[in-house]
């Protein structure tokens, strides 16, 4: 592959440098934890530090921090912003302070709740009010406590606020232990128990490795389509009484991810701007990427570097400014 150099429009030899070496990066790229984002943020490092000679960092944070810093131009990317489970976030620094701005090339994205195809069938679980049931509760109690267990993500993230508030309106709160935990040790528990011919019951979304490592494994589990009306749920930076103020007793609405980055952009890096307008993925690349990283166990910067090298024609069609 030969990596072509473009600014301002202009397409630069291969090898061409421009710019001073700088003391701290020029860039600062916020990753949140979980694997999709890993990957990503290191395809766009590759793409800035091969293609404008700028360098980039990689940040480690939650959705609030990254936010909170592209505000303060400490960070400047956000690289894989779920909407609308950041909705308050979007809301407070693209709507309201203005500092941040939004790609609008989304990925469609999914969220719900999932069971193992085995015990979805051998139990007759096919709707979230199953898991209301006692006996159903009973086939997910693995600790003996006369409550069933059941996944509902990561500690911080917000859509595992809103699991909890999904429990409380539909009611298996009131049979089932809400657990938190890495993703990476609760999807490693879910490939345990397929492989044991245990039950497993938890919070899933795509694009993720898991849909291709089990894509005939797992069952969705049926809900009543998303109903704005009576999707009511407030965030724990919004409101101290956020669980018992806030309702969800429908499905999630259809999601959207999207990379979000600093306005301060514009006057630091404007060279940058076509790649942030243009940059655009889809769900089965996204996909890919978390199944190279989790699965495959690959290094995500050597991964990076191998997936920008075997996509010079998509990666070009990012940085033009259209």
């Amino acid at each position: 592959m030969t990596i072509r150099h473009i600014m301002g429009g202009a397409v630069l030899a291969a090898g061409l440098s421009f710019g001073t070496a700088a003391t701290a990066a020029d860039v600062v790229i916020g990753v949140g934890p979980w694997p999709s984002i890993n990957a990503t943020a290191n395809v766009l490092k590759q793409v800035i530090e091969q293609n404008y000679g700028l360098t980039v960092e990689l940040q480690n944070g939650n959705n609030p921090i990254i936010f909170e810093a592209m505000d303060r131009g400490t960070m400047q990317i956000h690289p894989e912003v779920w909407l609308p489970n950041q909705q308050n976030l979007h809301d407070t620094y693209v709507n309201e302070k203005r500092t941040v701005l939004m790609n609008d090339h989304a990925v469609d994205a999914f969220q719900g709740m999932c069971v193992d195809k085995a015990h979805a069938e051998a139990d007759g679980i096919e709707s979230i009010f199953d898991l209301t049931k006692p006996e159903v509760a009973a086939v997910f109690d693995t600790d003996g406590n006369g409550r069933g267990d059941l996944y509902i993500g990561v500690p911080g993230w917000e859509s595992t606020n809103v699991e909890r508030v999904r429990a409380k309106s539909y009611g298996y709160d009131q049979t089932m232990d809400l657990h938190e935990s890495d993703e990476t040790i609760a999807y490693a528990g879910l490939d345990n128990a397929i492989k044991a011919g245990k039950p497993w019951l938890g919070f899933c979304y795509a694009p993720h490795y898991v849909f291709a490592q089990h894509k005939d494994d797992l069952v969705i589990l049926e809900e009543p389509p998303y109903d704005a009306s009576k999707w009511h749920v407030k965030q724990p930076t919004e409101d101290p009484n956020w669980l018992q103020d806030s309702e969800a007793p429908t499905a999630w609405e259809v999601v959207h991810l999207n990379l979000h980055y600093a306005r301060a952009l514009e006057q630091t890096h404007p060279e940058l701007l076509p790649l942030m307008r243009n940059f655009s993925l889809d769900t089965d690349t996204v996909s890919a990427f978390t199944y190279a990283l989790v699965i495959d166990k690959r290094d995500p910067e050597a991964f990076a570097k191998d997936w920008v090298a075997g996509n010079e024609d998509r990666v070009l069609g990012w940085l033009v400014d259209k």
